[in-house]
């Protein structure tokens, strides 16, 4: 457990731990209040009704704020890396930085705007966070192929190509699965015409989702070198 705290590796290692809490226990509360079917719920639906929704809209609210540290110190070494010895070029790095992001951003909308209340924007929200997260962990995928072998191993890559892969694979036909389902509601009868849809838009929900997780775990090696120092300067006028 000690190495997970090592240099800045508790900020990943906190993101993942935290995130799938979030998740886990909102699960668990909307399930037991009988809000929602234990079956392969949408994620969503797990955070809609009171209490589980406080929970999660809490929770999941951090969790944007710790996926956006991560995301920005990242970006600062794969910076600070790139000067010692260039690899590939900063807009590379930049253009993942934004992406991130904006993933955060659409977390945070997710977690604030229940799917009940207002739809548009909680599906807008969930659109950016999936959509830009995939696109993220794509392109920094690429990227620590460019730093192989030198910032990252081959078999470190390969993971995080393959953690990419599946969560891409897996978006896609969530998106094109939720947009069939005509009414949004948190417990669905097996014999309605939309229940296939609603599977399989979950199922894909939840392995993005902790594809997610299981990418910035990687991370943790990688900040593990790493550290924070904070300067302040006071300029006094006499």
């Amino acid at each position: 457990m000690w190495c997970f705290l090592r240099g800045m590796a508790f900020v990943s290692f906190l993101l993942v731990t935290w995130s799938s809490a979030a998740v886990i226990i909102s699960y668990m509360v909307a399930v037991l209040s009988g809000h929602v079917n234990p079956f392969l719920p949408h994620i969503s639906d797990t955070g809609t009704t009171p209490p589980e929704s406080s929970i999660f809209g809490f929770m999941i609210n951090f969790s944007a704020f710790l996926g956006t540290a991560t995301i920005y110190l990242r970006y600062k070494i794969l910076e600070k890396q790139n000067e010692t010895s260039y690899f590939s070029t900063p807009v590379l790095n930049l253009v993942s930085l934004v992406l991130g992001l904006v993933g955060c951003i659409g977390m945070g909308i997710v977690a604030s705007f229940q799917e009940l209340t207002m739809p548009v924007v909680h599906d807008g929200g969930a659109l950016l966070a999936f959509v830009c997260g995939v696109m993220y962990i794509l392109l920094q995928s690429v990227i620590s192929y460019k730093q192989c072998p030198q910032w990252n191993s081959l078999s470190t890559c390969r993971v995080r190509m393959a953690i990419s892969v599946v969560s891409c694979a897996a978006v896609l036909p969530m998106i094109a699965c939720a947009s069939l389902i005509s009414i949004t509601k948190l417990k669905r009868n097996p014999r309605e015409k939309d229940c296939v849809y609603h599977l399989v838009s979950a199922i894909c929900e939840w392995t993005a989702a902790f594809g997610f997780v299981f990418y910035f775990l990687t991370f943790v090696q990688d900040f593990q070198s790493v550290t924070l120092r904070v300067s302040i300067e006071t300029n006094v006028d006499i």
